[in-house]
């Protein structure tokens, strides 16, 4: 019997093991045409009359065990559930949340965009400059900017620059205005 025949004659026994190994019928399927074309490449090595049901079952076997590791070792981040990496927001860090939101929304649109796309979008400065037709200066300039009155509105400290020290109060007295009714929500 030549090697191709035998091949063919094991191939369900290596679907009823595969399927035993992966427990889905599309993943076995997958898994037995890689161990089969493992096997082609490495004939070969094959030494005729040994067992021939062994070796290649022995195939199957470590490409089973190469495909698992190879998931583990290459699983994406965003694919694990955010849970395990998250805990419940307190109260207080969900004041903080609306009060950051609601403060974004008074930044000038040019300082918000830059802050948004280059904190939360991890884009680099040189493609924010492309993407908003600026100088590479400006960007950083806007999100430097967006950063220091966010700072100060947050903190509470006022700077000394008279046109934010104005700003922050505004936004101050719009909050404490707004904390007392249920506007503040239509804001999130």
């Amino acid at each position: 019997m030549t090697f191709h025949d035998q091949v063919i004659k094991i191939i369900p026994k290596l679907r009823v093991q595969a399927f035993a190994l992966t427990r889905n019928r599309a993943a076995a399927e997958d898994l037995v045409q890689d161990a089969i074309c493992n096997a082609l490449a490495a004939q070969h090595s094959f030494i005729p009359g040994t067992n021939f049901s062994a070796w290649i079952h022995r195939i199957l076997r470590n490409r089973f065990i190469s495909d698992l590791r190879k998931r583990r070792d290459t699983t994406d981040i965003e694919d694990v559930p955010a849970a395990t990496f998250a805990s419940s927001a307190t109260h207080e860090d969900t004041l903080a949340l609306k009060d950051l939101s609601l403060a974004l929304t008074h930044l000038p649109p040019d300082q918000r965009e830059a802050l948004i796309m280059v904190v939360i979008h991890g884009m680099s400065y040189e493609d924010l400059a492309e993407a908003t037709n600026c100088a590479v200066g400006t960007a950083k300039s806007r999100v430097f900017r967006a950063r220091r009155q966010l700072e100060a509105w947050m903190s509470g400290d006022l700077p000394s620059n008279d046109k934010l020290r104005i700003k922050v109060q505004a936004l101050r007295e719009s909050l404490k205005n707004n904390a007392n009714s249920q506007d503040i929500e239509s804001f999130f």
